[in-house]
């Protein structure tokens, strides 16, 4: 579906641009926007490099394993029907941690380890239960995991400082405070919306 926006986007562009007799333009601009987007893929490359080096180093090191275990309280809040003995609550752990540095890079893969557990934990309650698992339908787990990424607390939004240097800001880390703000109301409200609708739910 975004590959047809995007070419919709892209042919209003150009007969946008042949009508208006500025075709030139339209080429000058597409030419400039491709060299930038290389330069801006080189940059994200360093920082995602740096990053993801000191995530190793924070594993390796084993700081990153005591604040996974230190993130297991709000795992247990979140999740209070979630197995304590399920390897999804590492790894949701893992993908909170690295939102909250700003990493979508990193967080990915744990993200998608801990959807594919919270599918096994999913098909393990239905079978005891004796009920159907059914391919393609997420648990009430995976629906909150899903929201709470969507709503994702950052305290340092790597991205938009890498965005915002690259393009000539004067303050690139200057949306740091307004962006912890953001994402903690949008937190806030993931958390409280979850809170109720598993209350309605259990009613």
């Amino acid at each position: 579906m975004l590959n047809y926006l995007w070419a919709l986007m892209i042919l209003i562009g150009i007969v946008v641009g042949i009508c208006n007799g500025r075709i030139e333009d339209l080429g000058n601009g597409a030419l400039e926007a491709a060299g930038s987007a290389v330069t801006l893929c080189i940059t994200m490359l360093g920082i995602m490099s740096l990053w993801m080096g000191l995530m190793q180093i924070a594993r390796a090191s084993g700081l990153l394993e005591r604040m996974t275990k230190g993130m297991r309280p709000v795992i247990r809040f979140l999740f209070p029907d979630l197995p304590a003995e399920s390897p999804a609550g590492e790894y949701i752990a893992t993908n909170m941690i690295a939102n909250l540095l700003g990493l979508g890079w990193a967080a990915t893969p744990a993200g998608l380890k801990a959807m594919q557990e919270l599918g096994e934990v999913e098909k393990e309650r239905r079978k005891k239960k004796h009920l159907s698992v059914e391919e393609g339908t997420a648990s009430k787990e995976m629906c909150i995991f899903l929201i709470m990424n969507i709503s994702s607390l950052q305290l340092i939004p790597i991205n938009m400082i890498a965005y915002r240097s690259q393009y000539g800001s004067a303050n690139p880390a200057g949306i740091i405070v307004p962006a912890i703000m953001a994402t903690f109301l949008s937190t806030l409200a993931a958390v409280i919306f979850c809170k109720w609708k598993g209350k309605k739910g259990k009613r």
